[in-house]
């Protein structure tokens, strides 16, 4: 379980494909306090560390994985969020996040607000995947490549949110780009909620 505060960003050092799975190898800070087998989420998605070797981890990432997220994406030099699973005797800062990326969305616009940036975010939808809980509400919680954020002017199929210069700088929210594709987790309590509606109708 994760609560979508990054901790840093992480770069990618190398890309191994094998049958269907992608092998990233990436270099980060805290490297020499990872173990192996441990969880971390990487633009919001779970992985598994596979290999620690010359200050460099490698996490696996399997089909399923690489349909849902932008995962597939990623190429060497790329900055991924990163964040560690979250400690059950600290503070939940930002959300609860299970790091089970649900689909991504395209960035289609990017407004600067002197001091903030406002980023609008379109997403495929069917009422079938809203059945299911995947989508915004106003002010609710949602993660965007890793980072738990407040949802503003939700429609049927986008959302904006908004980051503080802060955000922008220790994530890589600074690399997005209109047209560039992120990672979505909608808030799992919306999901619980929507399917006990579904089995009780």
């Amino acid at each position: 379980m994760f609560s979508g505060i990054v901790e840093e960003t992480a770069r990618v050092v190398r890309i191994e494909k094998e049958q269907d799975n992608l092998h990233l190898t990436l270099s980060c800070s805290f490297v020499d306090e990872l173990k192996i087998d441990q969880s971390l989420a990487h633009n919001g998605v779970c992985l598994t560390v596979v290999r620690i070797q010359d200050s460099t981890y490698t996490v696996t990432a399997m089909r399923e994985t690489i349909e849902r997220s932008n995962i597939g994406l990623l190429r060497v030099g790329d900055e991924v969020n990163i964040e560690r699973s979250m400690m059950m005797n600290g503070r939940l800062d930002g959300h609860i996040v299970q790091g089970h990326v649900d689909q991504t969305a395209q960035c289609i616009n990017i407004e600067d607000q002197e001091g903030s940036h406002c980023y609008t975010f379109r997403y495929h939808t069917t009422p079938q995947m809203v059945s299911r809980g995947y989508f915004c509400v106003d002010k609710g919680s949602v993660t965007v490549n890793g980072v738990s954020l407040t949802v503003c002017n939700p429609t049927s199929d986008t959302f904006q949110v908004c980051i503080i210069p802060y955000t922008y700088d220790n994530t890589n929210f600074h690399a997005i780009q209109v047209g560039t594709t992120v990672n979505l987790e909608f808030d799992i309590i919306g999901k619980y909620i929507a399917r006990m509606n579904e089995l009780t109708k």
